[in-house]
């Protein structure tokens, strides 16, 4: 509710100030020479560049572009409309124009045609786009990250047995060849001498 209040009274208060400076601006365009429907285009056209203008800085709101022609032909705009209401408020004789502000406004036409030309056909703001060069510098690179290849395993080293315990699994062996006719095994050896089964191994491998 109070949205819609506030906004009522902003409506009210643009159409107020609207209607005040177009009547001045008639009026002082008509204390000026310019009768009839002249006097009547002087606000219509001030009003114009005033809004093209301020669409003009509104277009350019966010961007790197240059805003000071909008700005400059904004601020004449708004010195006209300005000016035509002070003027209007007795300060000066409407009977009485000077040649200066005769000239001011005989000229206003042309001038407010080239600013509203300006306005018009300046290049709207384009968005850059990144070409495809300028996307992959852009890109953050990505390193390839190479696992290591696994190191083959190196085969258990030999134990080392000693001289007395070789000589003792040979009698052993030796006697298992006699009672049973066969080489004795690896792990016959580990059983009989109660030893690793890698150091049993070895023993084996040195008794063949």
């Amino acid at each position: 509710m109070r949205s819609s209040l506030r906004l009522d009274a902003v409506l009210v208060q643009a159409v107020i100030a609207g209607a005040l400076s177009f009547s001045h601006l008639h009026d002082l365009a008509a204390a000026a020479g310019q009768n009839g429907w002249k006097a009547w285009a002087y606000p219509i056209s001030v009003d114009l560049l005033l809004v093209a203008a301020w669409r003009q800085l509104r277009a350019l709101r966010g961007t790197d572009a240059p805003r000071r022609s909008a700005w400059t032909w904004f601020a004449v705009a708004l010195a006209a409309s300005l000016g035509a209401n002070v003027a209007t408020a007795g300060l000066l004789d409407l009977n009485d124009v000077p040649d200066w502000l005769r000239i001011l406004v005989a000229g206003w036409p042309a001038l407010a045609f080239l600013g509203g030309t300006l306005l018009v056909h300046t290049p709207a703001p384009e968005h850059h786009e990144p070409t495809p060069v300028e996307a992959e510098e852009t890109e953050p690179v990505r390193e390839e990250v190479t696992e290591p290849e696994p190191t083959p395993a190196l085969p258990p080293a030999a134990p080392n047995v000693p001289p007395a315990l070789i000589a003792h699994a040979r009698k052993l062996a030796d006697a298992h060849q006699a009672s049973t006719g066969q080489p004795i095994d690896a792990d016959t050896l580990r059983a009989r001498l109660g030893v690793p089964a890698p150091m049993a191994d070895a023993i084996a491998a040195q008794l063949t």
